[in-house]
């Protein structure tokens, strides 16, 4: 019995000395042909994939006859290619090319949900396709591109974008103030917290038709009659470009300041009440308390809710769809819905497309700087 304690113990060492063998994966000893196989197939079924594209293509844009009906082929090359790259990638590495196949095949299928259809918007975005006419989609170069800059439409959305996002600085004193209420100790400060997330839970279509086609309506709507009372001649909420754009603003804001507001409590109760504690014994009175210690440390979660929420206005569109349709004379339009009326309204694919794409771009470049400048300012400070 002692023999066989002093050989587990002297085992242990040995292990404990060399590494624990149960986690260290051995170098299989993989053949050259075995290795030059693996590349075979994957550069093979890569050189099958793209000759399958570009010959379709060609057949897309008139330039010769291959049988194709539809972008099947193309779909099916890039599934064998799938294949056969997981398959090379075990052959050329062995067990870790098996490690990749936990992740190789997430990446292809994300790849096949985002590359392909960007890239057949680009082929869109540089064709003149109005679902109206029966010549069907036809290249036309930059005709598009020339008609977007001449466009002051557009232009204006581009213009109405900015003050829509210039309005979240007044969201986020609003979503602060309030949140500071909710986390102060009041009465019935669980059904407030209830009370102004309501909003939020609403849809931006079902808020589009109880305020702005009910309450806002200029003859029968009980804010337009209040109006008249107090002495407006022509309550009309969307008659005047800046009226209707502020009221625009208003409904946008009064759904998503809940969202806002939850965060920044969620981030003030995270706060050690020691800090308030030690600067009131320092003197510090509430609003300089505020200034130098709850403001600071609430950076952070600030910066992230404003962040999130221009992500959600930059995809403003349904209020203003539903209540003006871009109206009057484009004053309250965004990017988005003017977009949604060349679809609906003009058929103009191609155009319409070629918007989307730009957009796209600002998009990208705006919150690349604003992600920048946020890792800046949004380290916590203590």
């Amino acid at each position: 019995m002692l023999a066989r304690t002093l050989l587990f113990r002297g085992r242990g060492k040995s292990l404990s000395g060399s590494g624990d063998l149960l986690h260290v994966v051995s170098n299989d000893n993989i053949s050259a042909g075995r290795r030059s196989f693996g590349r075979a197939i994957i550069w093979g079924s890569a050189v099958v994939m793209v000759a399958v594209a570009v010959a379709q293509l060609m057949q897309v844009q008139g330039w010769g006859s291959f049988g194709f009906e539809n972008w099947r082929p193309t779909l099916y090359a890039y599934v064998l290619w799938a294949i056969c790259l997981c398959w090379g990638q075990v052959l050329m590495h062995g067990e870790h090319g098996k490690r990749t196949l936990f992740v190789l095949p997430a990446a292809l299928f994300v790849i096949s949900l985002t590359v392909f259809p960007l890239l057949f918007g680009l082929v869109i975005a540089f064709s003149d396709w109005n679902l109206s006419s029966p010549n069907g989609r036809q290249f036309n170069g930059l005709a598009n591109v020339r008609q977007m800059w001449a466009d002051p439409f557009y232009w204006n959305a581009m213009l109405n974008m900015v003050w829509y996002v210039l309005a979240i600085l007044i969201e986020y004193a609003i979503a602060f103030g309030l949140a500071l209420a909710l986390n102060a100790e009041i009465r019935a400060r669980k059904f407030f917290r209830v009370a102004f997330l309501l909003p939020l839970m609403l849809s931006p279509v079902a808020v589009s038709w109880m305020i702005g086609k009910s309450m806002l309506e200029a003859r029968f709507g009980p804010l337009a009659r209040l109006g008249r009372a107090l002495g407006w001649d022509d309550p009309s909420f969307f008659g005047s470009p800046w009226i209707a754009k502020l009221t625009i603003m208003l409904m946008d804001a009064w759904t998503f300041i809940p969202f806002m507001m939850i965060m920044i409590l969620a981030g003030l109760q995270a706060i050690p009440k020691e800090l308030n504690e030690a600067a009131k014994v320092d003197g510090a009175n509430g609003w300089r308390a505020f200034w130098e210690v709850t403001f600071p440390m609430m950076l952070p979660v600030s910066i992230t809710a404003i962040l999130i929420r221009i992500i959600f206005k930059l995809k403003l569109a349904d209020i203003v769809i539903a209540v003006t349709s871009g109206g009057p004379g484009g004053a309250t339009d965004t990017v988005t819905s003017f977009i949604f009326r060349e679809y609906r309204d003009r058929s103009n694919v191609g155009y319409g497309t070629l918007l989307a794409m730009v957009y796209l771009v600002v998009i990208i470049i705006v919150m690349t700087i604003l992600m920048k400048l946020a890792d800046r300012f949004a380290r916590p400070r203590t």
